[in-house]
């Protein structure tokens, strides 16, 4: 075991973020920590770091071992170029080198037990620089370069011009070069392309020490973990396999836990029914096994009701109108800025009910097609033409256009006036926008926020044309998963750009890569693109799975024969109660017209009609005692 976090709490005011948190990391373990936006990730792995304090509870880093931790936002500032800041990570087998080169130099100089000793410092100097790989570390430093997207042309920019991400990029370049023997990353997919994100899983996969990530890519966690650790409403749970097993053993825990939430419920039910039941009979009996009833109730441990993940976030994505079959040409297609060539002569058509993802590396130019497409841009030549009643809707990554100084109410609003405060209001809400939060300056709000804004405005249009750019950026995995859900159910058609590969082969019928200036067309999802893009590892031949065997007849019909012998019981048992009840109901109407003639003159004078009277009424009791106890056990 590498670390173990043992009953960690931590809170923020009155916003318990921890409770008891417990979980370990093996040597050699890749786990992911997941859950929604604000759970608690990102504080676990600075408690970690140290970089915050616990209010309780205590981390354990196993003696020797050493961690490196990327977090989410990195304020690098050097002036080395690219090239040497990463260098700068292997500076204790740059020293080496030189001692080596030293030492060859003074050898030159050297005889007798001089160089004898000598000979003894090169041969341990040579093996300590093999072990650190001192033949290939500059190999090593140019791999990681270029497996983090940055090209040789770049190398020798200097870091302080970097953008942000270029600069986490560079610290995740240092971070994996330093090989701590515990890797703790926090997103650090978000500023990857494709390609280096698939190399980031092929480099964590065959990493020799233990790596604990923070990520919301999901194809990205079902590639390289074998442990999810989930922190739900501050408590945190460990589940074995990768995100896909997690995602599968959570619902059933959740359908589990609502299904007994539902059962004790209907239980509670019955046995207050049947409690009310025996104290209407008004017998000391019935009476007695009601209060047992009662306090068996009062001890029973009362389940909470399950939360229903889903219920969070509502999306209904439905055109107002049919769209033509086709939806878009596009003919010859070009664009430039200044010297730098994007794509051109790019042809391509998208029919109605297609789900179309726009794929490729970063600055080939998608978002630049979706803004000509939008008429945001205009393109060099080409042109473009939409369908017959084609209506489109428009997600911008960077939402623009959302007016900064505009509340979210008059966001709404302003974009569609026949709208009332209340539908405005219901909309928000289901946006998780509720109460004075309608009243926010769109300024004010996070990435987070402005996408789910973006969303409600894309909802309300009933457009039948989707064209999104990045639509899953700064959403949480159950988010994404609403949004995955309200497109696979939408009937309009949609064109998007993502880099999101789970979101994309849970939602694409067709896949456009843009590479090179052309387009690639893969119908199909991810997975098919996968299969049919890595041509230098073609899939195995005679990948088809035999079709499951069909169960033998003989079982299927006694299945059926078992499942009609138990809906005849059943009816059985209803019958039975349903009598039980009719005749308990006639013997104590019986019983009260006999307490009813006792008290008439012409009965209490006649001795052999009193006696008839009581024996018929002592007969009653007996039955009804037989009667009661029946009913109850039908009951069951």
């Amino acid at each position: 075991m590498i670390l173990s976090c043992q009953n960690i709490d931590k809170a923020f005011g009155t916003d318990v973020i921890l409770k008891q948190a417990s979980f370990h990391i093996e040597d050699r373990e890749k786990a992911a920590v997941v859950g929604i936006n604000g759970a608690g990730k990102s504080t676990l792995l600075k408690i970690i770091m140290g970089e915050l304090e616990a209010d309780s509870g205590q981390v354990v880093l196993a003696k020797g071992k050493t961690i490196g931790y990327l977090a989410q936002h990195q304020d690098l500032s050097s002036h080395h170029t690219i090239y040497q800041e990463l260098l700068s990570v292997k500076q204790d087998v740059i020293d080496l080198e030189a001692r080596i080169r030293s030492l060859e130099a003074e050898m030159k100089e050297l005889s007798g037990q001089e160089l004898e000793n000598a000979l003894d410092q090169y041969t341990r100097l040579g093996h300590e620089f093999e072990l650190k790989n001192g033949y290939a570390y500059k190999s090593e430093v140019v791999g990681v370069l270029k497996g983090l997207g940055f090209e040789e042309d770049e190398f020798e920019k200097q870091v302080n011009t970097l953008s942000g991400g270029q600069k986490t990029r560079v610290s995740l370049g240092k971070l994996l070069l330093s090989h701590p023997d515990l890797i703790m990353l926090d997103e650090p997919t978000n500023h990857l392309d494709m390609n280096s994100i698939a190399w980031l899983e092929t480099f964590l996969l065959n990493y020799d020490g233990a790596v604990l990530v923070v990520a919301h890519d999901r194809y990205f966690l079902n590639r390289i973990a074998t442990k999810i650790i989930e922190i739900d409403g501050g408590e945190v749970t460990v589940f074995q396999g990768n995100y896909s097993d997690y995602a599968a053993k959570k619902a059933q825990l959740r359908e589990a836990r609502m299904h007994a939430w539902l059962n004790q419920q209907r239980e509670i039910r019955h046995q207050e029914e049947v409690i009310a039941k025996l104290k209407s009979f008004n017998r000391e009996k019935s009476i007695k096994r009601a209060e047992s009833r009662e306090k068996m109730l009062d001890k029973m441990e009362v389940l909470d009701k399950p939360t229903e993940i889903r219920s969070e976030m509502h999306i209904t994505l439905e055109p107002k109108v049919v769209s033509g079959n086709d939806v878009l040409t596009v003919e010859g297609l070009s664009k430039a800025f200044g010297s730098q060539q994007l794509f051109s002569d790019l042809n391509f058509q998208v029919k109605r009910g297609e789900r179309v993802a726009l794929i490729g590396n970063n600055g080939t130019g998608k978002t630049t097609i979706l803004k000509i497409l939008n008429g945001l841009l205009e393109a060099d030549s080409g042109s473009f033409t939409l369908g017959s009643k084609v209506q489109i809707g428009y997600y911008d990554q960077e939402h623009h256009v959302l007016h900064p100084e505009k509340t979210l109410f008059e966001e709404i609003s302003d974009a569609y006036p026949d709208l009332d405060n209340t539908t405005i209001r219901s909309t928000l809400a289901a946006f998780l926008f509720t109460g004075d939060d309608v009243f926010k300056r769109i300024a004010e709000l996070s990435g987070g926020e402005r996408g789910r804004v973006s969303l409600a405005k894309l909802m309300l249009s009933e457009a039948n044309f989707l064209i999104l750019d990045e639509p899953t950026n700064h959403l949480d995995i159950v988010s994404k998963e609403i949004l995955e859900q309200a497109l696979n159910h939408y009937t309009g058609t949609v064109l998007y750009v993502s880099h999101d590969r789970y979101f994309i082969n849970t939602t694409a019928t067709r896949i456009l890569d843009l590479t090179g200036g052309i387009l690639v067309n893969y119908i199909g999802n991810y997975d098919y693109y996968l299969e049919k893009h890595d041509i230098l590892t073609p899939t195995a031949a005679g990948t088809s799975t035999a079709a499951s065997e069909p169960e033998p007849e003989s079982a299927g019909k006694m299945d059926w024969k078992q499942q009609k012998e138990e809906q005849a019981r059943q009816r059985k048992r209803e019958n039975d109660f349903k009598k039980t009840e009719e005749e308990i109901f006639r013997l104590e109407s019986r019983d009260g017209e006999i307490d009813e003639l006792l008290t008439q003159e012409s009965i209490y004078t006649n001795a052999a009609e009193c006696v008839k009277l009581h024996k018929e009424k002592e007969e009653i009791a007996a039955r009804l005692e037989t009667l009661y106890e029946q009913w109850e056990a039908l009951a069951q």
